[in-house]
């Protein structure tokens, strides 16, 4: 029979697979893919592995992977599924949480290290064609860089229409999105890295355990996404509801410029007689 793998882009599964201090490669691998580092990154070290039941079932607890890599560059890395309407911001401020813990009032500013903030985000968020997105500080005049300490990366997955079997980072793009693809089946023997990640994402599909984390997570965003798309509802009948007021108020001002009774005007726009009379 067949394994039903979990989906990679489940923040959790994402963090299990490539945030596993068992499995580096894994994560060495997307980084040098989506980085493009001039030296490849050899080695990294996650600094935060913990997972409990109670985070995993937190809706608002973010399963993010921070890692530090052999050249003491930060990575943090965050699979995110809802558009939160804020994720540009959001970025920033993670990635100077990360740039400035490292500080801890030891260093010299001088020491702080070159800190890179990696979204995967299953929904289209810039006005870009690409899926893969670069963001760092330049002069806007000359387009020299300021410094190379911030760097900004956006992997939105709906936007990545092919795999290229040339490109890794579509590759490991590809497999996120569908790791059954056929694709992606076929580039396994030719990538090392790919092939543990499928066999670990496939032991973690059979686990009972792991099912059950896998469950309540899926069950923590599903309510956190509906709660988000029924603020986003309520938002919008309440903008539409403020709009009509205004527009009733304007008309009755209109009205009684022209003389007309508070009872006509309260018929034409729906407003109290104590509102019109406010109005006057």
């Amino acid at each position: 029979m067949c394994t039903v793998l979990f989906k990679p882009k489940v923040d959790y599964i994402f963090k299990n697979l490539f945030g596993s201090e068992k499995h580096p490669k894994i994560l060495i691998s997307f980084l040098n893919a989506c980085i493009k580092p001039e030296s490849p990154i050899v080695s990294a070290q996650i600094k935060n592995s913990e997972l409990t039941k109670e985070y995993i079932e937190d809706s608002f607890s973010r399963l993010d992977i921070l890692a530090k890599t052999d050249k003491g560059e930060i990575i943090n890395i965050e699979m995110q599924r809802a558009d939160e309407k804020n994720m540009i911001k959001r970025s920033l401020y993670y990635w100077s949480k990360a740039f400035s813990g490292e500080y801890g009032g030891k260093s010299r500013y001088s020491e702080l290290p070159r800190t890179v903030c990696v979204n995967v985000l299953d929904f289209n968020l810039l006005a870009e064609e690409n899926y893969h997105n670069k963001y760092v500080l330049k002069n806007d005049k000359n387009n020299d860089v300021l410094t190379d300490v911030i760097e900004l990366h956006f992997i939105e997955l709906p936007k990545m229409k092919e795999i290229d079997p040339d490109d890794l980072l579509s590759v490991w793009t590809g497999f996120i999105n569908d790791p059954n693809d056929e694709k992606i089946i076929e580039l396994e023997s030719r990538v090392v890295e790919l092939h543990e990640a499928k066999i670990e994402l496939a032991r973690m599909s059979r686990d009972p355990k792991e099912a059950e984390y896998y469950r309540l997570r899926q069950n923590a965003m599903s309510e956190r996404m509906n709660a988000l798309l029924e603020a986003e509802d309520k938002g919008v009948v309440r903008g539409r509801a403020e709009g009509e007021k205004v527009a009733k108020l304007e008309i009755a001002k209109t009205a009684l410029k022209n003389g007309l009774s508070f009872e006509i005007i309260s018929g034409i726009t729906g407003l109290s007689i104590e509102e019109i009379e406010l109005l006057k």
